[in-house]
């Protein structure tokens, strides 16, 4: 496919940090995403919650599964904006990798954990996980990614002007990651992406939990529209094929939604190349203000019926408590800390140092790898 003028090209790449040899049969960010998939850190996401924790039912969205989804509205729109779809492809895997166990309760907590040390972003530990944390190579540490998929990831949501995490800045230095401008029109597609596939599977995920019904549902104009047209057209059916009728008429209108208002800015601000991209005052990409009000609308519904559910937040509050205590435990003594961590923190250690390899190692627990932490440092009855 020719790649329009405004997409990142596979020849402009920056480069790696590392030198790496070329591969006959694939481009640099189809290698990118290969080493992701392949990746500890992204298999591990089948065992980090979304908004369920990982023990309260096999069907609901995990962040692999969520990482999943977004890869694939990605590459369907940059197909049609005729961008990199590998790219694209790679940062939406990458998106997720450095959240934290128990999902935004667990970011939370690291955060809350870290408020003395430049606290904890998600974003931030996904570019140490990818740079740092994975060892598939003798000479250095990391998947050694190109610049693209590493800058698109980190600032998929925006520009960051003014950095204040120590790993960021230092990794700034080293390998400039140009942060005050806007990432490639493929990053801020992943971004959007991770909207529109949060917002729909959030939808089905709440509906079958019972959380709400479709006629709840229909309080919002716009999807008591697509029920009432289902059911014109298709009486009878079941709960379960009207609200895919209502994720799949969503997502649809969202992607469309999507590509015409960014085909619009595009025009709108003589967009002509990827420079012109990183250069604009805001995100080329984008939904339109009617669009923005839905989405809106949405989220309202599912804080108040779904997100603040009390069966959430009692999951929440002990999620949020258990990382919180595993943190204060291994700071208070770090010898309760397994024997591999030793090289890289003892009783010399600084605090900052001690903390942030205390949250890096927590940050890339599973869910249940840090319910069983947890056990055997609070519970007198667990059998080691």
């Amino acid at each position: 496919m020719t790649l329009a003028d405004y997409a990142t090209k596979d020849e402009d790449s920056r480069g790696r940090m590392y030198h790496d040899y070329p591969n006959l049969i694939r481009s640099d960010f189809q290698r990118d995403r290969d080493r992701l998939i392949h990746s500890e850190a992204f298999r591990r996401l089948e065992g980090k919650t979304q908004v369920f924790a990982y023990h309260e039912g096999r069907n609901y969205r995990t962040r692999l599964t969520h990482s999943i989804e977004v890869a694939q509205i990605t590459r369907t729109l940059c197909k049609n904006l005729q961008l990199n779809e590998e790219l694209g492809e790679a940062i939406a895997l990458a998106h997720d990798l450095g959240h934290a166990p128990f999902g935004h309760a667990g970011e939370r907590g690291l955060n809350h954990c870290m408020k003395d040390f430049g606290g904890f972003d998600h974003n931030i530990n996904s570019l140490k996980i990818m740079t740092e944390i994975e060892h598939h190579y003798p000479c250095f540490n990391g998947l050694n990614l190109t610049w693209e998929t590493l800058e698109g990831t980190v600032k998929h949501n925006g520009p960051i002007k003014r950095p204040s995490n120590s790993f960021l800045k230092n990794f700034n230095r080293r390998f400039p990651l140009d942060l005050s401008h806007n990432p490639s029109l493929e990053a801020q597609i992943a971004s959007f992406a991770d909207d529109i596939a949060y917002n729909n599977h959030d939808i089905d995920d709440g509906f079958r939990a019972g959380f709400f019904s479709i006629e709840e549902l229909c309080e919002l104009d716009f999807i008591k529209q697509i029920i009432t047209q289902f059911d014109t057209e298709n009486p009878g059916c079941e709960d379960g094929l009207r609200i895919y009728a209502i994720t799949r008429s969503l997502i649809s209108a969202m992607v469309f939604d999507l590509l015409s208002t960014t085909r619009h800015n595009i025009d709108n601000h003589n967009i002509a190349s990827a420079d012109d991209i990183r250069n604009a005052k805001h995100f080329v990409a984008d939904f339109s203000p009617q669009m923005h009000q839905q989405i809106s609308d949405l989220h309202q519904f599912l804080t108040k019926h779904f997100y603040t559910h009390s069966n959430i937040a009692r999951m929440d509050m002990k999620s949020q408590k258990i990382v919180e205590e595993l943190f204060t435990a291994f700071m208070n003594d770090y010898k309760l800390l397994p024997m591999e961590l030793r090289p890289k923190i003892d009783a010399s250690s600084s605090e900052h140092d001690k903390a942030d390899c205390i949250c890096t190692y927590i940050a890339c627990m599973t869910d249940a790898f840090a319910l069983e932490e947890h056990q055997k440092l609070f519970n007198m009855n667990y059998r080691f």
